[in-house]
């Protein structure tokens, strides 16, 4: 389980977050929203250690990150996978390269470990047939041709895909998205969001997804906690968002309300 207890967090005079409380469930799909600038990024890089709080608290595990020395932070990071906007691929490094990188840091250098791996993630994102069928011409032939590629060949929904396989190496307890959907049309959007739900479901995942795509959230999520103004206005289940009658909640998720 994850939480976040009293965090605050400024940058200069900027006051971003202000006594954030949150428990992120375990094995469920949370949804974090908000207006832009709300301090939804900034809450995720603070539970994955990129950034340290002014005060309060983040357990993951039972463990509280601040008090947790840089090993042991990056110990904690192996139970956690992150697919950052936009993908964030190396561009000059091939879609297996892009794979095995956090493998090959933490330590792993075998070639049969580091493709088994690299096939199972890209099966279970769907770019690559079920695993079962490797060794079959077609597994064969599209691993070959997939490896090898770079990010600017692939569409905008493949490089997702990569970018959501690549957190998956390690078979991480919880995955962190944030604006997965962002940028991406209408019919690919809906397509991520079902292999997000899929993969939750089959891999028994506890995720954690920043966005402000309501048609997101009402395909994916079990939990819903909204951000105003660095507190958390809203925390509950995606039913209990649809029926809430606080008004900026209301005013934030109308648009999703009118067109269905």
């Amino acid at each position: 389980m994850i939480k976040i207890s009293n965090l605050t967090k400024s940058f200069g005079q900027k006051k971003v977050l202000m006594g954030i409380d949150l428990e992120i469930k375990m094995g469920k799909t949370t949804c974090i929203i908000g207006k832009s600038g709300c301090g939804k990024s900034v809450l995720l890089k603070h539970i994955v250690g990129l950034l340290t709080p002014d005060t309060g608290t983040i357990e993951i595990d039972d463990k509280d990150l601040n008090k947790l020395t840089y090993e042991e932070v990056f110990e904690l990071r192996k139970d956690i996978g992150f697919v950052f906007q936009g993908g964030a691929l190396f561009d000059s490094y091939t879609v297996y390269e892009n794979i095995i990188l956090g493998l090959y840091e933490h330590g792993e250098k075998n070639d049969d470990a580091l493709d088994s791996e690299a096939k199972r993630v890209l099966s279970a994102v769907g770019l690559l047939p079920d695993i079962d069928l490797q060794d079959s011409e077609d597994y064969i032939k599209e691993w070959e041709i997939l490896k090898n590629k770079k990010p600017a060949d692939l569409s905008g929904g493949m490089r997702k895909r990569v970018a959501v396989a690549r957190a998956l190496v390690g078979s991480p307890k919880y995955i962190f998205y944030d604006e997965p959907t962002t940028g991406l049309d209408p019919v690919t959007s809906e397509q991520i969001d079902e292999m997000i739900y899929e993969l939750a479901r089959k891999m028994n995942v506890t995720s954690i997804v920043i966005t402000h795509d309501m048609f997101s959230v009402f395909r994916i999520a079990d939990e819903v906690a909204m951000l105003d103004q660095g507190k958390v206005l809203f925390e509950g289940s995606a039913i209990e968002l649809k029926q809430t009658n606080e008004p900026i909640v209301r005013e934030f998720i109308s648009r999703f309300m009118i067109e269905n």
